[in-house]
């Protein structure tokens, strides 16, 4: 019996070994847009790879060492202020949102397309759309929720 507990104990642990290492040794940064004064909380720990600028906006995309993850804080310009209902609008987003929120200050879309899963949030600013974009994969959907929620709940205009 001691046996099989100690069995069962160790597979647990290994299933959940690597979801507690990610969030127990996370280091987080406050990455800013100098130009917009965008801003978001960034696990530097996780994301640590520049990819460099992102196309269409300014800021920077970051990646996983192994390159499984990336994130991108962006400032897209929104010259004619649209709402965030209206700027999501005109992106065109894909068909088979699993989920979606518009507010009149943001807007958060996400859904899974070859394994992995996309999360766009834009917070709206004045001209810009500040943005953070996560892609990860979909076997490691509990893992990433908290990180996901944090950089979500810092992104500020």
């Amino acid at each position: 019996m001691r046996a099989q507990l100690l069995t069962a104990a160790l597979a647990l642990a290994a299933i959940f070994a690597p979801a507690l290492t990610f969030a127990g040794e996370t280091e987080w940064r406050r990455y800013v847009i100098a130009s917009t004064g965008s801003s978001v909380d960034m696990p530097v720990s996780i994301f640590s790879v520049d990819a460099g600028p992102p196309e269409g906006g300014t800021g920077r995309r970051f990646f996983t060492d192994d390159r499984r993850a990336d994130l991108t804080v962006q400032s897209v310009p929104n010259p004619g202020n649209d709402s965030p209902a209206t700027f999501l609008a005109k992106m065109r987003p894909p068909a088979g949102i699993i989920y979606k929120r518009i507010t009149s200050d943001f807007f958060v879309v996400s859904s899974i397309r070859k394994d992995r899963v996309w999360y766009n949030r834009c917070n709206r600013g004045n001209g810009t759309l500040n943005c953070v974009m996560i892609n990860y994969p979909v076997s490691e959907k509990r893992q990433w929720d908290n990180v996901v929620t944090r950089i979500s709940h810092t992104l500020r205009s």
